[in-house]
């Protein structure tokens, strides 16, 4: 990714300045109008920057990097290019702004969780939504990348929603993210029956709650 990404903001550039700031981050396949969608739903007080992936694919899709679908795999240091990428952008926005928090869906929680690990002390809320953490384990370049120690003494607040019978996101995954946030940050974890793999009207209303109670009322 470039220092200067495509991204499709919420307000014009002269309304910016002061206000917090949601970085939305998308899925697998998917672009930056994608999460748009969810902003009407969400506090009017934010500004909200949605952020297009870099590696171009088919039909208009875009990912964060190199995704083996049926499996989740992926190359840890290509998941660190792209995180250190993304942070060199918010990195270039964030004086501009009272705070920042993160928002990723799928992959862009995988991102989002990523960001806040190596950064624990540059967001002042997390939310995932059907996605996962990257398990440093499973791969060479991010055990040493990550701060969980620090992360769980800044106990950042962190909302997980997800459908327990989400299609795809494997089990293995679920279980390393729930015992990784379990530790390391301010849970709040909702399941949302019948979501599968999507995010659904109720979510997005105690998103915005979330967003109030964690961003807004602790200012």
């Amino acid at each position: 990714m470039s220092a200067s990404p495509h991204v499709a903001w919420s307000r014009e550039a002269q309304e910016r300045a002061g206000t917090p700031l949601v970085v939305l981050l998308h899925g697998y396949g998917s672009h930056e109008q994608d999460l748009m969608g969810l902003v009407p739903g969400l506090p009017a007080d934010f500004t909200y920057a949605s952020v297009r992936a870099p590696v171009k694919m088919e039909f208009g899709g875009y990912t964060w990097f190199d995704l083996d679908v049926e499996r989740l795999a992926y190359s840890s240091s290509a998941a660190r290019e792209a995180v250190e990428a993304l942070w060199e952008w918010i990195a270039s926005v964030k004086d501009q702004h009272s705070s920042v928090t993160l928002l990723g869906f799928s992959m862009g929680m995988a991102m989002a969780t990523s960001l806040l690990r190596s950064r624990p002390e540059a967001f002042a809320a997390v939310v995932g939504l059907s996605g996962f953490a990257v398990d440093p384990t499973r791969g060479e370049g991010l055990e040493d990348y990550f701060d969980d120690e620090a992360l769980a003494a800044a106990k950042v607040p962190f909302f997980w929603g997800r459908d327990q019978e989400d299609p795809i996101i494997p089990a293995e995954h679920v279980e390393y993210t729930h015992g990784w946030a379990t530790k390391t940050v301010k849970l709040t974890k909702v399941l949302y029956a019948g979501a599968g793999h999507a995010v659904v009207p109720q979510e997005i209303s105690h998103v915005g709650e979330f967003l109030t109670h964690t961003v807004l009322n602790s200012r």
